[in-house]
This record gives C-alpha cells, sequence and structure tokens, in this order.
C-alpha cells in the first residue's frame, strides 16, 4: 500500500580534500557558481549514489531493480516488460492500455522507476512517462568554495620517453553541503505505489549513500544530519519553503576547514499537523 504522508527532508552533507561532482564542461573541476563563488551538486549526482545503494544491498531481489545503469539499452527493458506482462510488441504504443500495463510492471519491478520516475516513451515498445513522488533539489555549499588543483606525479607512463609524467586532480579542501527534498503521497498513490517500505529503503540509502561509495577522487564525504518532516496528512499541512527555514546553517569562520566550524541551528517550533524526525 503506497505511503499516506507528505514528507519533505533536508540532507547536510560535508566534503574534505575531494571533489564531490566534477563538472565534464570545466575539465571535470568541482561545481561552482561563478557569480557567487558557491558550490553545488546536482540532482543526478546525488540520485546515483540512492542507486547504488539500493542496487548494493538489495541485489538480485524482486522488485528493487535499477533501470537507470549502464548495462542494457533503455529500449530493451521497455521490450521485456511487454513480454512479461504478455503484451504484443512493436507496435509502438498505439494501445494506450497496454502502455499503461507495462509502465506499472515497471513502477513494480524497478525502484528508482516508483521512486523518481522515468521517462519510458523511447523504441517499438513504450512505457509512459512516470512522474515520481521523490524529488531531489541541486545540492549547495553553506559558504563559497575554494577550488585548488593539485599536482601529481604518474609512475604509470602513456609515452615511451621520460621517467614520470605530471597530472592534475582538482580538489575542494572542505565544503559542507545542503540539500532539499519532497515525498508526495499523491503521486505515490496515483502513480508509482511507492510504499512504507521504500521510504525506508530511501532514509537508509541516504544516511549510507557515502559509506559504499569511497574513492581518492572524492576524497573524505559524510552525511552528517538528515531532518525528515512528516506531515500527517496526504497533501501535507504547510508550505515546504516554512519547513526548510526552520533548519538554518551558519558560520563565523572565513575559511571553515571541518563540520565543527558550523552551527546547525533546529527551530523546535514546528507547525501543527507536521512531525520533525531526526534521522541523522
Amino acid at each position: 500500500m503506497a505511503i499516506a504522508n507528505r514528507y519533505e527532508f533536508i540532507m547536510l552533507f560535508d566534503v574534505e580534500n575531494g571533489n564531490p561532482n566534477g563538472d565534464p564542461d570545466a575539465g571535470n573541476t568541482p561545481r561552482i557558481d561563478a557569480e557567487t563563488g558557491y558550490g553545488y551538486i546536482t540532482d543526478v549526482c546525488l540520485k546515483r549514489k540512492i542507486r547504488n545503494y539500493v542496487e548494493l544491498v538489495k541485489e538480485g531481489e524482486k522488485g528493487y531493480n535499477i533501470l537507470i545503469k549502464p548495462d542494457r539499452t533503455l529500449n530493451a527493458k521497455f521490450t521485456e516488460a511487454y513480454e512479461e506482462e504478455n503484451l504484443p510488441t512493436n507496435k509502438k504504443g498505439a494501445n494506450v492500455d497496454d502502455v499503461r500495463k507495462a509502465r506499472d510492471y515497471m513502477c513494480r519491478n524497478y525502484y528508482d522507476v516508483r521512486t523518481f520516475g522515468a521517462v519510458m516513451s523511447t523504441g517499438d515498445d513504450p512505457c509512459g512517462i512516470v512522474r515520481g513522488p521523490v524529488q531531489i533539489n541541486f545540492a549547495k555549499s553553506q559558504s563559497p568554495i575554494s577550488v585548488q588543483d593539485v599536482t601529481i606525479t604518474r609512475k604509470a607512463r602513456t609515452k615511451a620517453a621520460g621517467e614520470t609524467e605530471m597530472g592534475r586532480k582538482s580538489i575542494i579542501p572542505y565544503a559542507l553541503y545542503r540539500a532539499e527534498g519532497y515525498v508526495s503521497a499523491a503521486l505515490a498513490q496515483k502513480l508509482t505505489g511507492f510504499d512504507d517500505a521504500d521510504l525506508e529503503l530511501l532514509w537508509n540509502a541516504i544516511i549510507n549513500m557515502f559509506e559504499n561509495d569511497h574513492s581518492a577522487a572524492r576524497g573524505k564525504m559524510s552525511m552528517r544530519h538528515l531532518f525528515v518532516f512528516k506531515h500527517d496528512t496526504l497533501l501535507g499541512n504547510c508550505p515546504s519553503s516554512v519547513l526548510f527555514d526552520k533548519v538554518t546553517v551558519t558560520t563565523e569562520s572565513m575559511t571553515p576547514r571541518a563540520f565543527s566550524d558550523y552551527q546547525i541551528n533546529v527551530d523546535e517550533t514546528i507547525p501543527e499537523g507536521v512531525t520533525l524526525l531526526k534521522k541523522l
């Protein structure tokens, strides 16, 4: 049974001596707002880490496949939905009921589809478009970031001549990021069937999204806080902006270099009909 309550949530996480999300348009350096100097991380990057965690802990378990990953083509997965539901293939979506049945199959069998939604309208066997109940904004650093280019030496040469080659990696000495998200019970009930077990898996994935994703390039990344606002009703009891304003981040340091340089302030006067859950 799909969830019956609306939620909003706030993630606070940091990076130390690493590149949390490289920009391919800027030589894969950390993403930065050129006007303000604040760093940002895309929603796509964050959702990728959630997908990776779910695939790791639920591998092989029915209903927890991941659609968006580099294995088979999307169109092949869409055709599989038609075959599993015993629907005629290669009709290019001519039968609306068949498309709906294939869409429902994708929601039942792919966790990221019933969570984030997906555009599945391509190929000879389209599965429609699903608007997911869970949406995440870009993460933004809580102070301007300082991107440093670190020169490194490479012993694994690419050319025959010479003994060493020089390389470069771009890092952020330290940054604390904040991202906000939404969980719509209305969309879960109307479209995807996202249920309480899926929701609990989402919280676990957010809390642990960096724990099995460490790499030399990303440095030391840690989830510091996960604040969840639970509404008593399907459509919610107050605007999300009011709830997001209840958690503020401040610092007196001009060059923060640790999580302890920040103060996390939580206004406990939560509007009626909403409960604050401190998951981390």
